[in-house]
């Protein structure tokens, strides 16, 4: 598979350019369109960034066991050879959770923000792009 440009450069797929000319789009309009999307995208990517998923998924797992751990009877830590397993393991649990949040604080997801080209920060065709 072929990987994709970062931008729309008309020369490159001057078909499409030819088609898109003809609805009445110009290559600012389609600048500014390419940098909504790719904003868009990685607004997606830092809400379903996986250490987020995973760790308020061991936040809550470990919150729940250690709920348990320190709720449990003598017959039960008994069980697990007098080790109170539930309240150690969920311990361990949200720590790991803790973990993986503070490590997405501390480095957050970036993606290089794109800059608008010169001639799309005029306003050509009165605001919205043209064809829709």
């Amino acid at each position: 598979m072929s990987e994709r440009p970062e931008h729309f450069e008309p020369e490159e797929h001057p078909a499409a350019a030819e088609r898109l000319r003809r609805a009445g789009w110009s290559e600012a309009d389609l600048q500014r369109e390419v940098i909504e999307l790719e904003e868009k995208s990685a607004t997606a990517a830092r809400i379903f960034d996986l250490r987020r998923i995973i760790g308020g998924l061991f936040v809550l797992y470990g919150v729940i066991l250690m709920i348990t751990g320190l709720t449990d009877t003598d017959a039960d830590i008994d069980k697990a050879q007098g080790i109170n397993i539930n309240l150690w393991t969920g311990l361990g649990m949200l720590l790991l959770g803790l973990f993986f949040l503070a490590w997405l604080w501390l480095r957050p997801a970036s993606h290089p923000t794109p800059t608008l080209p010169p001639e799309a920060l005029g306003d050509e065709g009165g605001g919205a792009p043209r064809g829709e």
